[in-house]
Order: C-alpha cells, then sequence, then structure tokens
C-alpha cells in the first residue's frame, strides 16, 4: 500500500457536543436491525456477493481435467510445449493481481461496481479459454490458452476482497447466531463446490463424448464455466452496497495508510501468514490424490470416464468439512473453530504419516481414500471455512478490501510456492519411498499446529457484531491520531463544511430538548 501522511487536514474542528453525540449514535448504532428486511431479502446479498467463489474452484480444478485431455490429444506436442509448465499455475499469477487491485478498488471505488466488473472479466475470459485458437497451431493455441488464463485469474482474484467483504458485511443483517454459518455457506462451501462439479463436469462431457471428441471435451468443460457467472451478473446488478460500507467507507476520504500500518499491520501478518500456511499445503496435498486413483487404475490405459469419475469422488470429501463445520463458527467462533480443525487435521496427518506403508498399498485403497478424506475435511472445517472469514472481520469498513486482499494474495502465493517445494520435500526422502512419501505429512501437519497457536494467541476475539465494533474502535483510534473521522461515509459531491453544518444543526435540536 502506498503510504500516506498519517492525517488529513481538518476543514472544521467539531465542538465536543458533535463528538459526543456521534459516539451516542455509533453505540446505538452497534447492533445492526434486521426487523425491517425478511429473511431472504437480507440474505440475497450475502449470496449475490459470495457465490462467485463457486467459479473459482470450478475453474481452478476443471484445469486439471483439460490438461489430461491435452496430455492425451496432442501428445509429444504438448510435452515439449512452454504452455505445459505454465497453464495450471498462471491463474495463481493473475489471481494475485486481482485481488490487490480489486481489493484497492472495492475500498475506494464501490464494492458492488467492482464485483460487477470482476465478473464481466470472469465471464469474457472464460469464455475466450473455451474458444482459443491460434490459425490452426497446436503451440500457438497452447499458447493463447495461456494466456486467456491470466485475465480469468484476475477475475477470480477480483471475487475475493469485493466478493467476501461485501458477503461480511452484508452478513450484519441477518440474525445474530448465524452470520458466520451464512458467509461460510456462500464463500468457501461455494468454491468446495466448485471444485466438485469441476472434477464432475468434464466427467459428465466424456461420457456424453463417449470418451472420445477430445477438442469437445475439454472446450466444453472450459466454456461451462462461463455460465454460473453469467447468472451472478445479473443478479449483482440488483444489489445495492453494504449498508456498512455506506456508512464508514473512505472512498471519497484521504486513507491514512500509516494510521492503519500502526493499527492493523501485525495482525494483517498474522492472518496473511496462517492463510500462506494453509493454501501452501492443501493445494500440495493434490499429489496425494494421484497416488490413490494410481492404486485403484492405470491413469494411461483407463477411459476418461473412470479417471474423471474417481476426480470426482476425491473432490467430495471437501463438502461434509465445511458445510457441517459452518455452524461451528457460530458456536465456537472463528478462531477456536480454526484452531480446532487444524489441530486435529494435524493428528490425522501424523497418523497418515505413521501408517503410510501400510496405508499406500493397492489392497488397502479403501483406507487410505477414508483417511485422506478424513484429512480433507478437517482442513476445511478448520482453515478453510474461517480464514476467509477472519480476514473480513478483523479490519474497519475503510480499508478491509486491502487488508483482505493482501491477505488472500499471500495466500495464494503461499500455494504457488507449495506447489513448487513439495516435490523438494518429497525428493528429502531419498530413495526410500516411504520417507519420500512421509514427509510432506510430517511437515504439514507441524505448520498445522503452527497455525493454532497463530489464530489463539495473535488475533482477538471475533463475535457476531465484530464488524461493527471494530468501525468504533479504528474511528477513535483516528480520532486520538488527529484525523478527521467526518470524512468516512462522505458521498460523491458531500465536503466536510457541508457535514459540518448538518452536525451543528442536529446539535443545536439535541440540546434545547
Amino acid at each position: 500500500m502506498a503510504e500516506q501522511t498519517d492525517a488529513a487536514p481538518a476543514a472544521t474542528a467539531p465542538v465536543d457536543e458533535t463528538r459526543a453525540v456521534e459516539k451516542q449514535h455509533q453505540q446505538e448504532e452497534l447492533p445492526v436491525a434486521t426487523v425491517n428486511k425478511s429473511f431472504w431479502k437480507a440474505l440475497l446479498p450475502v449470496i449475490a456477493c459470495g457465490a462467485g467463489l463457486f467459479s473459482d474452484g470450478y475453474i481452478n480444478n476443471v484445469i486439471g481435467s483439460v490438461v489430461t485431455i491435452l496430455a492425451i490429444q496432442y501428445g509429444d506436442t504438448w510435452k515439449t510445449s512452454n504452455a505445459k509448465n505454465y497453464l495450471s499455475d498462471i491463474a495463481f499469477a493473475g489471481t494475485v493481481v486481482g485481488q490487490l487491485a480489486f481489493g484497492y478498488l472495492s475500498d475506494k471505488w464501490s464494492r458492488m461496481n467492482s464485483l460487477i466488473l470482476s465478473t464481466v472479466i470472469l465471464l469474457i475470459f472464460t469464455a475466450l479459454t473455451a474458444g482459443s485458437y491460434y490459425h490452426g497451431d497446436a503451440v500457438g493455441m497452447f499458447n493463447i490458452l495461456t494466456a486467456w488464463r491470466f485475465f480469468v485469474g484476475i477475475g477470480i482474484g477480483g471475487e475475493y476482497p469485493a466478493g467476501s467483504v461485501g458477503a461480511a458485511e452484508s452478513t450484519s443483517e441477518l440474525k445474530s447466531g448465524t452470520r458466520n454459518m451464512w458467509f461460510i455457506l456462500f464463500t468457501n462451501t461455494m468454491i468446495d463446490w466448485g471444485f466438485v462439479f469441476g472434477a464432475f463436469v468434464p466427467y459428465v462431457v466424456a461420457a456424453a463424448c463417449q470418451n472420445g471428441h477430445l477438442s469437445t471435451i475439454w472446450r466444453t468443460s472450459l466454456g461451462i464455466g462461463a455460465v454460473f457467472p453469467a447468472f451472478l451478473l445479473i443478479m449483482r446488478f440488483f444489489v445495492k452496497e453494504p449498508e456498512e460500507f455506506r456508512k464508514n467507507s473512505m472512498k471519497h476520504a484521504k486513507t491514512p495508510y500509516l494510521l492503519v500500518l500502526r493499527f492493523y499491520g501485525f495482525r494483517l501478518f498474522i492472518v496473511s501468514l496462517i492463510w500462506f500456511i494453509y493454501d501452501f499445503s492443501s493445494y500440495s496435498f493434490g499429489i496425494y490424490s494421484s497416488t490413490i486413483l494410481a492404486n485403484i487404475f492405470d491413469s494411461s490405459t483407463a477411459p476418461l470416464t473412470t479417471v474423471f469419475g474417481w476426480n470426482t469422488v476425491l473432490n467430495l470429501f471437501y463438502i461434509p468439512g465445511t458445510a457441517l463445520g459452518a455452524p461451528v463458527s457460530d458456536l465456537l467462533g472463528p478462531r477456536y473453530a480454526l484452531a480446532l480443525g487444524v489441530t486435529l487435521q494435524s493428528i490425522v496427518g501424523f497418523i497418515m504419516a505413521g501408517l503410510y506403508p501400510r496405508l499406500a498399498r493397492p489392497e488397502m485403497v479403501g483406507a487410505f481414500t477414508t483417511v485422506y478424506g478424513i484429512f480433507l475435511t478437517l482442513g476445511e472445517l478448520g482453515a478453510g471455512n474461517n480464514i476467509g472469514l477472519i480476514a473480513a472481520k478483523t479490519c474497519a469498513t475503510g480499508v478491509r478490501g486491502q487488508y483482505y486482499g493482501i491477505a488472500a494474495a499471500v495466500g495464494k502465493i503461499g500455494a504457488f510456492v507449495g506447489t513448487w517445494v513439495f516435490p523438494y520435500i518429497v525428493a528429502a526422502g531419498g530413495d526410500s519411498e516411504t520417507l519420500s512419501a512421509q514427509y510432506p505429512f510430517w511437515v504439514s501437519s507441524s505448520l498445522c499446529v503452527l497455525s493454532a497457536l497463530l489464530v489463539v494467541f495473535g488475533l482477538p476475539h471475533i463475535g457476531q457484531d465484530t464488524i461493527a465494533e471494530e468501525d468504533i474502535k479504528f474511528r477513535a483510534y483516528l480520532e486520538e491520531h488527529g484525523y478527521d473521522t467526518r470524512q468516512l461515509g462522505l458521498k460523491s459531491g458531500e465536503s466536510l463544511e457541508s457535514v459540518g453544518v448538518v452536525e451543528e444543526d442536529e446539535v443545536k435540536k439535541e440540546t434545547s430538548k
């Protein structure tokens, strides 16, 4: 974030009575009223803002099936191309760019307009990936497909800060005691369902094509990824800005980045580190799905429907963890739910490491798949469900998009680093096949323990009204350091002078009563 001065120059110093009235109003507004909205009307913005992360799961997972098909269809041409090394990972780079750029836009422009823009980018470039072509040249087509995937990543990245932050703010209008659950069900759960459909759709298309017409299978699988954003785009045109954003945004105010860094710097570091660790392990552990599948069938001779069908089964293990874990985040709170999930995951990981020589045999594939599935489920119950929730609720509204965008970007960098580092961890086992398989479990399980310690001792309590409470604390901090908080929530065309006149009139009315 660019550095600016600590405080904007105050136009007219508000009188003491004005401050008293402001603080009284802030305290009265802490519990956001829900009586004026029906349940579904209050839930609609949460769905519209968060559900776009389905596309993240789908597009990131479907590319694995696409790469499988391209390897079969183009053989040595694919194996010797540069795209083979970059196609799967290029979306990570685009996602990081999108998370940082849209984090800024969602704070300084608009939550909903940023969402709409990211959806349009996602829609256009997902459709372009399905139609990738370069004068009949296969290598040129690979490069075009890789380029489009980068821009798809930017669209996905925009969904994180604008969508998740908007969803978190919109949950304030839902019933207290259920807000974390609804946030999770329309953010992380949607990502996980995207993973499932990213594996299932290629299976269905391959079955319809009877394992032939390879170009049709991968192009159709990619193209279907544009259908969901198209429906979501229509819904988002009818959603208004979250109330918290309208009251506390800094879109027409100078952001005091030095003060923000002093107040939130350490917390942002902890949240980002936890997210890095989670993505580092979770994305990298996909290597074990290939071990399970290799014990079930020979991927070089098995039909595509068999490969994609079993891939769907493995991805289904994410769903129980995220769905059943959603209410746990309300019962225990996000901090303890995350700590519980990663602690249990570390225990299972250590067990898998110790028993790997027995589990990783063809006759034990059922037991290995089950234990591995439990490992994935606990990961979703813990960090998968709660890290985005924690990032969205541990920062004030005025800078929440940028705060969330940075944390999410660090997480994606963790995923990218993990996919490159894990092969070296495996190689550290040397000639021992057992040690090569055990080392990643030792590393990942140890990192789970570290995550539990970081979240319990490094983050504050996160309750049902944390968003509103955080805004009040941040306002008070800014005021203590000379920042004129009347700038927060200013609308286009408003000025501090005009706001000051209105406030003085309100003070006079209050004192005359």
